[in-house]
């Protein structure tokens, strides 16, 4: 059973920072992607960032410079450094594993809120 757990979400302050993390277990294929959507209130969910293989990353132009994703060692870890966060970052933040074994399944985790207020 595929299982991602998030965390690091909360509330922040305008200019503030977030780490977002997200732990796959269970996985029985290749993990060939990991990464991140949000999706705001009334809001279609939207793509923030995502790591491909090894060494290729992919951002919405919202985030670029703002926001890093990287992977552990392992593999198994994906991360989201927020920094100058601003309202309109506010979502709830989903983690996204794609996993090859016969074919590719794409997996999804709980969400974890993050709110940007003064």
């Amino acid at each position: 059973q595929v299982q991602l757990v998030e965390s690091g979400g909360g509330l922040v302050q305008p200019g503030g920072s977030l780490r977002l993390s997200c732990v796959a277990s269970g996985i029985s294929g290749r993990i060939v992607q990991m990464g991140w959507y949000r999706q705001a209130p009334g809001k279609e969910r939207e793509l923030v960032a995502i790591s491909i293989g090894s060494a290729t990353t992919n951002y919405a132009d919202l985030v670029k410079g703002r926001f890093t994703i990287s992977r552990d060692n392992v593999g198994n870890t994906v991360y989201l450094q927020m920094n100058s966060l601003k309202p309109e970052d506010t979502a709830v933040y989903y983690c996204t594993v794609r996993v090859a074994s016969y074919g590719t399944k794409n997996y999804w985790g709980q969400g974890t809120q993050v709110t940007v207020s003064s």
